[in-house]
């Protein structure tokens, strides 16, 4: 990508306060807005749900995260480090990719559907990561591999391949190989809206384990109750933009906005 100066935004300093910043964050799919202006600040260690109906713009928050969607504006640094851009002479341009494929490296996503390669076992899965990207030797990849199958109690499924597991193993597997990464972020898209009911809650017992570690995280889920028991905060997401953001207590016990009432209303309603 040429060096095209991004004019909005202003990168963070090595004295902030938040593990995780994002301001002014713009994100449009042709003339539909998704991100308008979006917020977020977020402290080492947090876990923080989004929630919100679709189309509000949580997946799209998590990608451009993640680096991949490119927003037209704003500023996503964590731990200090601006994502995606680099800043010469006070102004601020995209960053090359061999910049950004490594930041990428830092942050880690489970995805809706899985996304594990079908040639690999759930074994081979996992280590195929940090023995590429982080130079682990095969011994020491598998060993971390088999503590991470162990900890999504499936340690007797690592020769198998994802056609051999149902859905919710697929998922934990994922789950599995985003924290043998090691990332100083992880991030979760509806990770339990590609499965089966009856296999939702073996998924989410896992992510509560795995994020007991204290990598810090932000998670978006329609799972209300979960979202409730696991975070440190909750973020409400309406028109691109967080109008809601406080404790679970706060913002799904108490809300004060009316279209967060209005949303857990219906969400309520449905289950």
């Amino acid at each position: 990508m040429s060096e095209e100066q991004i004019t909005q935004g202003n990168a963070v300093t090595d004295t902030s306060q938040f593990f995780v910043e994002i301001t002014n964050l713009k994100k449009s799919f042709h003339d539909l807005v998704v991100l308008d202006g979006l917020n977020l600040n977020i402290a080492k260690g947090e876990i923080v749900s989004l929630i919100g109906s679709s189309g509000s713009g949580k997946s799209t928050l998590l990608r451009c995260i993640a680096q991949l969607e490119v927003p037209e504006a704003g500023v996503i640094a964590v731990d200090n480090e601006v994502l995606g851009l680099i800043s010469k002479n006070g102004k601020l341009y995209h960053a090359p990719k061999k910049l950004i494929r490594q930041q990428q490296t830092e942050v880690g996503m489970v995805f809706q559907n899985f996304n594990l390669f079908p040639h690999l076992t759930a074994l081979e899965n996992i280590t195929e990561g940090p023995t590429q990207v982080r130079g682990l030797s095969a011994a020491d990849a598998k060993k971390l591999a088999l503590e991470w199958l162990d900890t999504v109690g499936l340690a007797d499924k690592g020769d198998l391949y994802p056609t051999e597991l149902s859905g919710g193993m697929q998922q934990r597997v994922a789950i599995a190989r985003a924290f043998a990464m090691k990332p100083k972020l992880i991030l979760f898209d509806e990770p339990t809206s590609a499965l089966d009911p009856e296999l939702v809650g073996e998924v989410l017992d896992v992510i509560e384990k795995a994020t007991k570690s204290g990598v810090t995280s932000i998670i978006a889920t329609h799972e209300i109750a979960f979202a409730h028991e696991i975070s440190t905060h909750i973020a409400f997401l309406s028109d691109g933009v967080i109008t809601e953001y406080g404790t679970p207590e706060d913002v799904i016990d108490n809300p004060k906005q009316e279209r967060t009432c209005d949303f857990l209303r219906r969400i309520t309603a449905r289950k």
